[in-house]
């Protein structure tokens, strides 16, 4: 379960995983850390990658997934969980730009919105329980950008996985589901990790109702 930084990957001259490891490395700095036009609002598609290139703090995995079962890769991403949350952390700067990138090289485009998707979706619960997000990119994903429903933000050209730490401004993802339940669940997860740190008054109190608004949903649905 070999980590490496884009500094590491830099400094690599011969490994079998290196051509995946320089794409989405190039990937990441070219796409994610700059601006776009259709991104809808100004800055770089990610606001955290140019301090996480800065502070070194992204690692990138190859995992081999070809004769892999789901429910194989969904352990291989929890192991990776487990090593992120241990991980220590020397600032706490580092700690906010801290972030895994999990590629697949194996998967077949076709297959990416099945396998990925589904092992994003299955674990998401539990990452965000854990203070954590998990995001799910590949060039079919259709997910649209919250300035620009056109954007499609989290394509990227091998399917990855991606964990980071939860982050306030993260709200518009946890109150997506239309399951209320999941809602319920995200919602209570997104107050209790910012219950003493919020920064933004306004993410608390619509936070707060948007959890109300969803234990009534779900009030009238047992009616």
């Amino acid at each position: 379960m070999q980590l490496y930084t884009t500094r590491e990957i830099e400094q690599l001259h011969q490994h079998e995983n290196l051509p995946y490891l320089i794409e989405i490395m190039e990937w990441v700095k070219n796409f994610l850390g700059k601006p776009h036009p259709n991104l809808g609002r100004p800055g770089v598609v990610c606001p955290f990658v140019p301090h996480s290139l800065k502070s070194n703090s992204i690692r990138l995995a190859v995992i081999r997934a070809k004769d892999l079962y789901p429910e194989q890769v969904e352990e291989i991403v929890g192991d990776y969980r487990d090593i992120f949350l241990r991980m220590e952390v020397k600032e706490q700067e580092l700690a906010i730009n801290k972030a895994f990138l999990l590629i697949f090289p194996d998967i077949h485009i076709e297959e990416a919105s099945k396998l990925i998707d589904t092992v994003q979706q299955k674990l998401k619960p539990l990452f965000v329980e854990s203070g954590l997000m998990i995001g799910e990119f590949h060039e079919l994903n259709q997910s649209p950008g919250l300035h620009n429903p056109n954007f499609r933000p989290l394509r990227s050209p091998i399917p990855l996985l991606a964990i980071r730490f939860m982050v306030e401004a993260d709200l518009p993802f946890l109150d997506n589901p239309a399951n209320p339940h999941l809602r319920i669940r995200y919602l209570e997860a997104y107050l209790k990790c910012f219950r003493d740190k919020f920064t933004d008054e306004t993410k608390f109190k619509n936070a707060h109702q948007a959890l109300a608004l969803a234990k009534a949903q779900l009030t009238t649905i047992s009616r």
